[in-house]
């Protein structure tokens, strides 16, 4: 046997081993792109940390999460994603924390063939090419509700103050038809960005609207600003927040200012004001007690809520998967996707979840209830739904 032909055949046995090993690969490697700096850290920060309580293993397989920072930059965003694809060979993707960039990496997802669990509500068209699942309840949900708590409130002349971004945007047309449907009418609509720092332009046309009551629409942090900007202008009326609002930081930045407003979120908020008989009651509780026990009373946020929830989908969709294929095989990502669009009523700590291959949504109201903020804290306006 000839040198050249022993060589060959050495090196066909390495391949082989290589292509073995990385068949049979334990590791389920997720990527992870947050919003850890900038001006949606509020929104990314909590769910690194609420990653933190994840257990090691889901159906005795070990759990690899790259965690990137895309510093509110949508480009960033992309380039971990990237990373992920191409470096990390990830299973699955999780983020971003903003609208603009889940909507920038979303083609990337499907492209890689790739599911993306999203941290920010975007519309999803579903069918074959879209691997992208909303872990947030979708605007147009919330957007009705909340448009119904307004009629109910006698509000009948609304103006809206919202980022001038995808986020802003999107409640900007969605809303038209939640007013329309509820008999509400738009009397201003006005923008900022996130990283401004005052609005009194925008604060002064809103007042001179004189609507009934305003729909603020921002995230985080973000939203306290603008609240605080209209009542420090002699604004009186009823002030609405979005479920981008959903945080204590949100209390902590605007105190006192913040009370009254209202908004509608997920059960997670108020987990223990849930009658018994909710039923994401006991979900939401395990997070919201061991995160606080770690990191004090009242840090729960909307956000650190979607971490929570993206681990009760991968616990109910990784053992199934793992019945078609190992991690690390473009099979084994095709599985994730099957069982994700064919697995029924997913408990989360925000509402119970069913995608199918149409739907990339699959809230209904079980994921909405309406929140006063009240001497610094979130409670209960109206009863859930059951």
């Amino acid at each position: 046997m000839s040198i050249r032909s022993t060589l060959c055949r050495r090196a066909c046995a390495v391949l082989l081993a290589m292509l073995g090993a990385s068949a049979a690969r334990a590791d389920i490697t997720i990527g992870v792109s947050l919003s850890l700096t900038g001006p949606l850290s509020s929104l990314g920060i909590p769910v690194k940390s609420s990653l933190a309580l994840w257990p090691e293993r889901i159906a005795g397989e070990k759990l690899n999460l790259v965690v990137l920072d895309d510093a509110s930059d949508t480009t960033q965003a992309v380039s971990n994603a990237r990373r992920f694809i191409v470096d990390s060979q990830a299973d699955l993707m999780i983020g971003s924390s903003g609208v603009p960039a889940v909507l920038a990496l979303a083609p990337l997802a499907a492209e890689a063939k790739t599911v993306q669990l999203a941290l920010a509500p975007v519309p999803r068209p579903g069918g074959a090419g879209d691997w992208t699942f909303n872990l947030p309840q979708p605007i147009t949900l919330m957007a009705d509700v909340l448009a119904r708590r307004m009629a109910a409130d006698k509000v009948r002349r609304v103006a809206f103050l919202g980022w001038n971004e995808a986020y802003g945007e999107a409640w900007a047309q969605i809303f038209k038809g939640s007013a329309q449907k509820a008999g509400l009418e738009i009397v201003a609509s006005e923008r900022f960005a996130p990283p401004d720092t005052g609005i009194t332009a925008q604060a002064l046309k809103v007042l001179a609207a004189k609507p009934d009551a305003v729909l603020i629409v921002a995230a985080g942090t973000g939203a306290a600003m603008p609240h605080i900007a209209l009542r420090e202008r002699g604004y009186t009326g009823p002030i609405y927040q979005t479920h981008g609002a959903g945080s204590p930081d949100l209390v902590r930045v605007a105190g006192r200012r913040m009370d009254g407003a209202i908004l509608p979120a997920g059960p997670m908020l108020v987990a223990e004001q849930l009658p018994d008989t909710h039923p994401v009651k006991k979900v939401a509780l395990a997070y919201v007690q061991p995160y606080e026990q770690k990191h004090g009373p009242m840090t729960r946020t909307q956000f650190g809520g979607h971490a929570h929830d993206a681990l009760q989908i991968l616990q109910r969709i990784v053992p199934v998967a793992l019945k078609a294929a190992r991690p690390g095989t473009a099979a084994f990502r095709q599985a994730l996707r099957d069982a994700l669009e064919n697995e029924r009523e997913i408990v989360l700590s925000h509402g119970v979840v069913n995608y199918t291959r149409a739907d990339h949504v699959g809230f209904d109201e079980r994921g909405v209830v309406m929140l006063t903020i009240d001497q610094g804290r979130f409670r209960l306006a109206d009863p859930p739904r059951p």
